[in-house]
């Protein structure tokens, strides 16, 4: 039998809220009464069931990546393959890296199969899919630290911008991280993208065997953790500004040689009140692209 996930409107009577476990969705849809509704129904029926599908290969999920072949079967634990799989030859990483992108592009698509939408989003906790038709955009407020309330500015996403994903990644974050960023939000052209190349990025913002970072064993603060007994940051002490600079140099060099390669559109990289802008997000690109000025009431407007 098929979990039964918690299925609800928001009090806006505009959103949908559906969770299982640790998925969390908030999901919105814009477009004719019918369309929303059509297209809510197949977020509700994609969603139930999906927990238990990833459950089943769990252990394939959290094994190291393999560059050259995917072993799994589930559409949704596939797609989390292929995010990854670009950066699989470089270094550790497992599927997990993309599982919230990967969750929230799968809904997005059984909504657009659905229904014809003007603009849609599905939220997994910070992790965004989006469409958008012609004319419509999508602003998202970057946090400074993703545990606190508070924006640190806002950026929008026109429909004529190739970005589809938008993921944060870091130490503050729901997963553990391997470097020290507080917080790297990631462009791409898929959210699956996004939240693969976030975890990658954030893990090179960092300092080797720095005495005032704390690391521990991921493994002793999560028992069936996918990063083993690797070392993830718990605590970052007082770093020198030439010493913040360095770490956010080593995470913006790994940002452009994504961009190059054409894995993320841009990324905006958060450390200690310090922040680099790489990619769309920076100087030289069109206005439409660009982060606007601070906001401070919202960390979410659609």
């Amino acid at each position: 039998m098929k979990r039964l996930p918690q299925i609800a409107l928001l009090p806006d009577g505009k959103r949908l809220h559906l969770q299982d476990g640790p998925i969390d969705l908030v999901i919105e849809a814009k477009g004719r009464d019918a369309d929303v509704r059509s297209a809510y129904r197949a977020a509700a029926e994609c969603f139930t069931g999906l927990l238990d599908e990833l459950c089943v290969e769990l252990a394939g999920l959290r094994s190291a990546a393999d560059p050259r072949r995917c072993a799994l079967n589930g559409v949704v634990a596939r797609r989390m393959h292929a995010a990854v799989a670009p950066f699989a030859a470089d270094g550790f990483i497992t599927p997990m890296a993309a599982v919230a992108g990967s969750v929230a592009e799968e809904i997005l698509g059984a909504m657009l199969q659905a229904a014809t939408l003007d603009r849609a989003y599905v939220n997994n906790g910070g992790d965004i899919a989006l469409h958008l038709g012609d004319g419509e955009q999508f602003t998202v407020g970057l946090m400074d630290r993703p545990d606190r309330h508070g924006v640190m500015r806002a950026m929008t996403v026109d429909s004529d911008m190739p970005v589809r994903g938008i993921a944060t990644s870091g130490r503050h974050g729901r997963s553990f991280s391997l470097g020290i960023a507080d917080a790297v939000t990631v462009l791409a052209r898929t959210a699956s993208q996004a939240d693969a190349a976030a975890t990658v990025i954030a893990n090179a913002v960092d300092l080797a065997d720095h005495p005032a970072i704390l690391r521990v064993p991921a493994s002793d603060l999560q028992p069936d953790s996918d990063l083993g007994a690797r070392l993830v940051t718990r605590d970052v002490g007082v770093l020198a500004e030439h010493e913040i600079e360095r770490a956010l140099e080593a995470g913006s060099a790994r940002a452009r040689m994504l961009l190059t390669s054409g894995l993320i559109e841009g990324a905006a990289l958060r450390l200690l009140g310090e922040t680099r802008l790489v990619g769309a997000t920076g100087s030289g690109t069109p206005a439409s692209h660009a982060f606007q000025g601070p906001t401070i009431n919202n960390i979410l407007q659609a």
